[in-house]
């Protein structure tokens, strides 16, 4: 229920660790920005090559996208 949220979180907390917007971290990682707002927001997994981008930019290790991945596919989307 709350992975999605913790998702978003630790992603736009990396970002905010570094000092970037979402517009910064996409046009430094190659992609929109709609793009990169729709990953931090769990709406959207990244590729392989995207999400190696990303941790570039934001300095963590680019398994980390796979690893909530594998939990939010388990969990329906819930916005009650």
């Amino acid at each position: 229920m709350s992975h999605k949220s913790n998702y978003r979180k630790w992603l736009s907390q990396k970002r905010a660790s570094v000092n970037l917007t979402q517009e910064q971290v996409a046009e430094k990682s190659g992609m929109a920005r709609t793009t990169y707002a729709s990953i931090e927001k769990g709406e959207r997994n990244p590729s392989v090559s995207n999400a190696k981008k990303i941790s570039d930019v934001l300095e963590f290790e680019w398994t980390l996208f796979f690893e909530d991945k594998v939990r939010d596919k388990s969990i329906k989307p819930n916005t009650a």
